[in-house]
């Protein structure tokens, strides 16, 4: 049985925090239709999905918890952790864009697993328009918040869309001591070859700075029907750009669980890496992730 860590997955539980999207029933989302899902996710759910590896640890990412109800995620996430064991760490929301960000992230470093940060900056051209995300990076004090994450200890986790890559590699340039872990591959959501290309070079751009690191995860988002090699292009240049030092593999479970199970999600991480070092592969499947996020 193969040990990992999980690097980017979600947990919930509907009476300890209000979660506005996992009530709103009959709206589909840029992932895709959330019904399935609209339920509690615990740690024994987690588990049981994952019951084909050894997951020795993993990393929660907040998961849209309402307004006012940051910290009674972060918390509740704590409070499991202790109790079960998972998750490891946790990556909790902070709105950057205010002013009171600082006096926000005092409040969630009281928690033991807090590592780090995430402010969604894009999901999909449709729901950024409506969100109006894609314009946090150009705000003074989001910058400024952002790399108070780094003098904090904190790393931020980014979530963006291929076109908001240049900018965004403009701002992380001058914040190098916040460590930052781009989600979900870069949301690679244009698929031709053209789109794959450009998405190429924006990771080559991502990846010329030190303190960016690329989470493989999430890909069942950007193609509800994927399978092995339809995926193996975007996994191979993650690792190629990258490198296996700055690269971990991750489920988004259960969000990604709208569209195969967590062991034919690992496995096809297993069937595109046979061809790397015992070392290398140790590195994808656990050590770069337990690194990051100090675990």
């Amino acid at each position: 049985m193969r040990r990992i860590v999980d690097a980017h997955h979600h947990l919930w539980d509907l009476n300890a925090c209000h979660y506005p999207w996992l009530m709103a029933r009959g709206v589909t989302r840029f992932f895709g239709d959330p019904t399935p899902i609209q339920k509690n996710y615990l740690v024994a759910d987690f588990r049981q999905d994952a019951v084909d590896y050894d997951l020795v640890a993993s990393v929660h990412v907040q998961v849209g918890a309402a307004p006012g109800d940051e910290l009674k995620e972060t918390a509740w996430l704590q409070e499991t952790g202790d109790d079960t064991g998972l998750p490891t760490a946790i990556i909790a929301f902070c709105e950057l864009d205010s002013p009171e960000a600082p006096s926000f992230l005092d409040a969630q470093l009281t928690h033991s697993r807090l590592r780090g940060a995430r402010q969604i900056v894009g999901r999909s051209d449709e729901e950024d328009a409506i969100t109006g995300s894609g314009g946090l990076v150009d705000q003074p004090v989001w910058r400024e918040n952002l790399g108070l994450l780094g003098e904090l200890g904190l790393s931020f986790d980014l979530q963006l869309t291929p076109a908001q890559v240049p900018r965004i590699a403009e701002v992380l340039a001058k914040t190098p001591d916040t460590k930052v872990a781009l989600c979900h591959c870069g949301s690679p959501w244009d698929q031709s070859k053209a789109g794959i290309e450009a998405w190429r070079k924006g990771l080559r751009l991502l990846a010329s700075l030190p303190n960016v690191y690329c989470k493989i995860s999430g890909l069942g988002m950007f193609d509800h029907n994927w399978t092995v090699d339809s995926i193996r292009p975007i996994v191979e240049s993650c690792i190629e750009i990258f490198g296996v030092d700055r690269c971990m593999f991750g489920s988004n479970f259960p969000v990604d669980k709208l569209h195969a199970s967590y062991s034919q999600v690992w496995r096809a991480y297993e069937e595109i890496t046979p061809g790397l070092s015992e070392n290398e592969q140790a590195r994808l499947f656990r050590d770069t992730a337990r690194d990051f996020y100090r675990m």
